[in-house]
């Protein structure tokens, strides 16, 4: 896998006590910002929930064109797909809004699609020779599923390998029986680039400073992160009386007050699990100082909703959107360059920022 092609020094050391973080231009040059985009193509990347297609057979993925720059489409007739969402005739995108279709057609000049994107009608191209062709069909991009969870990819890595740490932690957990709660959706756009908002996630150091009603529900003590290749786990402890989840037997955690799950994916896929269900976390890089941050949210017990860790989430996004958006001035000044981790609370950036500079 290789992000950005890195000076020697930009490469970040392996040792954390020695690692300087990330040279500032990561942050406020467009042309490194353009370098490592280019490589998101080699990531698989949260496309939705099955649950999402229980009233529509046609589903636009906008935030995976801002993660690839590449128009995809969820169809559902026998089966789920993914699809191009872009005409082969002169590339206009052909859904822009979730509908329920039995055919795709182009709002441009009417060229219609199966929905599993075969080719099906052109007027006025009568006259045309040796047409259609495959090449008229919408092309297929690769779609696999987690208990409900999809996800789809242009040049990814084998999905089993990619899924097995969530799959080794959490594959006790009803993920399939959860249900989209489009109350719980938001669409933020910060001004700040895409990795500070990971870089802030992917710490609970900040918390105790940040966030103090969070702080009051977790125990910072033994919040612990563990890294894996391609991704961080963060684990959050439940103080006395908090919210948390009841672990089975099969868990390895079985015993613990653990009050939420969080997984980052690189590049920018977070998914939260706490005991009423999932928040999905999108970070879409938008320009080099600006983000669009969007959350699904997937419930499984509502009686839950609103308690612990997983409570006010509107609350620690703005207090986030805050520190990261003044964080993004901050390295844009003359007087930063770069600086160094706490080798007890900054693993996971550490982690992160090695998976961006590797080659």
């Amino acid at each position: 896998m290789c992000w950005l092609e890195v000076s020697r020094l930009d490469i970040i050391d392996a040792d954390i006590r020695r690692a300087e973080t990330l040279p500032s231009r990561f942050y406020t040059d467009p042309n490194t910002f353009d370098e490592v985009i280019s490589g998101f193509a080699n990531s698989w990347h949260f496309a939705a929930h099955e649950d999402q297609l229980s009233s529509v057979n046609a589903l636009p993925l906008p935030h995976i064109e801002g993660m690839v720059r590449e128009p995809m489409l969820l169809t559902k007739d026998d089966e789920v797909r993914c699809i191009s969402n872009v005409c082969t005739h002169r590339g206009m995108v052909v859904v822009n809004e979730p509908c329920s279709a039995g055919v795709l057609v182009c709002p441009y000049h009417g060229r219609s699609f199966s929905l599993d994107g075969c080719f099906r009608h052109m007027p006025e191209f009568e006259q045309v020779e040796d047409f259609p062709t495959p090449a008229d069909d919408l092309r297929q991009f690769p779609l696999e599923s987690w208990k409900g969870l999809l996800f789809t990819t242009i040049d990814g890595v084998d999905f089993e390998r990619w899924i097995a740490p969530l799959e080794e932690r959490l594959g006790w957990l009803p993920v399939d029986s959860f249900r989209h709660a489009p109350s719980r959706h938001r669409e933020y756009t910060i001004e700040a680039n895409w990795a500070l908002y990971v870089d802030n996630y992917l710490e609970g150091f900040h918390i105790p400073y940040v966030h103090g009603d969070l702080h009051d529900v977790l125990d910072h003590d033994g919040y612990r992160t563990e890294l894996f290749d391609g991704g961080v786990l963060q684990v959050g402890m439940a103080r006395e009386g908090e919210s948390c989840f009841d672990l089975p037997e099969s868990s390895p955690d079985h015993g613990e007050r653990v009050a939420a799950y969080y997984y980052w994916f690189h590049p920018g896929l977070m998914l939260n699990f706490y005991p009423w269900g999932l928040s999905v976390n999108l970070v879409v890089p938008l320009s080099v100082n600006r983000t669009a941050i969007v959350y699904h949210g997937f419930v499984g017990d509502e009686s839950l909703l609103d308690m612990g860790a997983g409570g006010d989430l509107d609350k620690v996004e703005d207090e986030d959107q805050f520190v990261v958006e003044a964080t993004q001035r901050g390295v844009a000044s003359r007087a930063y360059e770069r600086g160094r981790y706490s080798p007890t609370r900054e693993t996971g950036v550490h982690h992160f920022h090695r998976l961006l500079t590797r080659g």
